[in-house]
């Protein structure tokens, strides 16, 4: 019996081996037609975020009777780029564009520090009624006096007409507090307590040692408060009738609701150096609308991949302890 079962023996491991590939197969074709329609499912939902912009890029320099007709779905036609040198002409552009990136740097700065030092310092135990301030700070995020309050306090403060008022209300940001706070209390305690035996004060503590390891989730702090400050036209449109102090945003708002008469001021102006504008370069609503809604969201779409990196290892980082 025991010959018997040795010469069966290699028949049943083949038997197992052909059993054990049929199932490997089997797994593997599965396993390649979910894969196949996870890439279908996210390549359509990359198309659907990605093809609005690609539409107004086309259509910016597309010959502008074409656009104006809606004809202009997946390829440019007629191809030119007059539309940017005109929008360019339109009053006020270009201050503008010094108000948005004086704004963008100052508030983000700004923001960046107070939320670093507020977060470093809410992880402290031995503050002085720690518990009572961060949640008197957080408590914000859920609640305020809606906005006839906001701008009576904002005019008391002589804040209407006011480069400050863009960047002062910023500053303090409870979830950018949360997220360093979190951060800080994932980090090894004995770093601090290290320091401290030395002699180190809170102020070096909070300079020479969480500074520098916090980078990542003050990456990705960065990179909210610009995309926040860079993208905002309500303060503006509240607090602000001085149009040397109107944001680039704001000018987009207004572009948008008067293109119209924008089109038809660049037109009148291309007349005075040109016999008669072309149809394919004449201003439309359309691509006047198109045109400065480019230059507006250009600076974002180019800056945020180079900040991709830091700010998903930072947003991890920074919303889980552990």
């Amino acid at each position: 019996m025991s010959d018997k079962a040795a010469d069966l023996a290699p028949i049943e491991n083949v038997r197992n081996n052909n059993s054990v590939k049929k199932m490997k197969d089997q797994v593997s074709a599965a396993d390649k037609m979910i894969s196949a329609v996870i890439y279908v499912l996210f390549a359509l939902f990359s198309f659907i975020c990605v093809y609005p912009f690609y539409s107004i890029i086309i259509n910016t320099i597309s010959a502008n009777d074409i656009s104006a007709r809606g004809e202009v779905v997946f390829y440019p036609r007629q191809i030119h780029f007059q539309n940017y040198v005109d929008v360019f002409k339109i009053p006020g552009l270009w201050n503008a564009a010094v108000i948005s990136l004086g704004r963008t740097l100052i508030g983000t700065t700004l923001t960046v520090g107070a939320s670093a030092f507020l977060g470093f310092m809410f992880s402290q135990e031995d503050m002085w009624r720690r518990r009572f301030w961060y949640r008197f700070t957080i408590i914000t995020m859920y609640f305020n006096a809606g906005i006839i309050p906001w701008y009576l306090t904002m005019r008391s403060l002589h804040l209407t007409n006011n480069f400050l008022a863009y960047v002062l209300p910023s500053i303090v940001a409870p979830f950018f507090i949360i997220l360093v706070k979190t951060f800080v209390e994932s980090t090894p305690k004995e770093l601090q307590q290290a320091a401290s035996i030395d002699g180190a004060g809170i102020m070096t503590i909070f300079i020479k040692i969480m500074l520098p390891i916090s980078r990542p989730i003050l990456a990705t702090v960065a990179i909210f408060a610009a995309v926040d400050q860079w993208n905002s036209f309500q303060d503006t449109l509240l607090l602000v009738t001085d149009s040397k102090l109107y944001s680039l945003q704001f000018i987009l708002y207004n572009y948008i609701n008067q293109a119209s008469s924008l089109s038809t001021m660049v037109n009148l102006q291309n007349a005075g150096s040109t016999a008669m504008a072309s149809l394919a370069t004449k201003q439309t609503t359309t691509s006047i609308r198109m045109t400065v809604t480019i230059i507006v969201v250009a600076p974002i779409l180019l800056v945020y991949p180079f900040f991709q990196r830091f700010f998903v290892k930072g947003i991890m980082i920074g919303a889980v302890k552990g």
